[in-house]
């Protein structure tokens, strides 16, 4: 009876103090881990909504890129932050669904080791190519590449990215033979695309939808269900002659595991108020990107189906890890 009676107040201690904490919640700058170089889809998604928020909170938040080893590295430090909602993960889904069914030795856990808070805003894709590459819609580039198998390269952010991903889906799909060059960054990648060194890519909207508008790459296709607002001329890739295609990802802000919930539910509430105002929802729409501010339980769900999802996806396609 005894020890029940100190571990009860031991608890109502615990909760007091993590409460106290919620209060005062946050105090100081907060860094966000991000996995992605730079101005990929989910970078464009984490900065326009982490400064949102830190107008709100009053509190700096800074975004702290480290896209090496496939996000591995930066997804590791996360897990393995501090509780204290200082030290937050501002997260891809391929960096947690991804790529952890690629490499043999992944040191987290992409379902234990951290808890979701809200998820932000979906990404859309587009499949580009260099206006060097002969090829013009969806089509003809499924029958170029039937025509030279292996022979044409496509860029991606790294092995088991978003996009090298959805680029090998594409080719399960169609029954074509490509030539994988993983970079260290889809950012770095599509640069190439535009400046004639690589020939294609599947990539985020966001990151070319000037190039695209100014000619200097093709849209091939868009990966969404429907035509794309902002790219309207250029056909989804189902209607392009690969039926039933679609292709997206999501970003979304985690913390390390046990971080208290009155922490993950200001975190929560302050991602909801920042991506649904009107300003911010405008910014992400202009850069091809659809936001969403969820429930953190909803985040968890997502998380889990797409974890299984991309697993059983990968497994059908054939691809190892390593």
């Amino acid at each position: 009876m005894h020890k029940t009676f100190l571990i009860a107040v031991l608890a109502a201690a615990m909760s007091y103090v993590a409460a106290a904490q919620a209060q005062t919640y946050p105090s100081k700058p907060i860094q966000m881990i991000v996995p992605v170089q730079a101005g990929s889809g989910a970078d464009a998604i984490l900065r326009i909504v982490a400064n949102k928020m830190s107008e709100n909170l009053k509190q700096q938040i800074v975004l702290d890129n480290q896209p090496g080893a496939a996000g591995l590295i930066a997804m590791e430090r996360a897990a393995r932050a501090p509780t204290d909602g200082y030290v937050i993960a501002g997260v891809n889904d391929g960096s947690l669904v991804m790529t952890p069914h690629l490499y043999k030795k992944v040191n987290y856990d992409a379902l234990n080791s951290f808890d979701p808070v809200s998820l932000l805003a979906q990404i859309n894709w587009v499949l580009i190519a260099n206006p060097h590459l002969p090829t013009k819609n969806i089509k003809e580039f499924i029958a170029l590449a039937k025509a030279r198998p292996a022979e044409i390269d496509y860029a991606s952010g790294g092995n088991g990215s978003p996009q090298h991903i959805a680029m090998e889906v594409f080719a399960a799909r169609t029954g074509i033979k490509l030539n994988h060059v993983p970079y260290r960054g889809a950012t770095q990648a599509a640069l190439d695309v535009v400046g004639g060194q690589m020939p294609c890519m599947f990539t985020a909207t966001s990151i070319v939808l000037g190039n695209i508008r100014d000619g200097k790459v093709r849209a091939l296709g868009v990966g969404s269900a429907k035509r794309s607002a902002l790219l309207p001329d250029a056909p989804t890739i189902a209607e392009g002659g690969v039926p039933g295609f679609e292709y997206f990802t999501w970003a979304g802000i985690f913390v390390s595991k046990g971080t208290p919930k009155a922490i993950i539910d200001k975190l929560n509430a302050e991602a909801v108020k920042a991506v649904n105002d009107p300003a911010t929802r405008d910014r992400l729409r202009e850069s091809a990107l659809d936001p969403v501010g969820s429930s953190a339980e909803d985040l968890g769900r997502i998380t889990r189906e797409s974890y299984e999802r991309m697993g059983a996806l990968i497994r059908k396609i054939g691809l190892q890890p390593q």
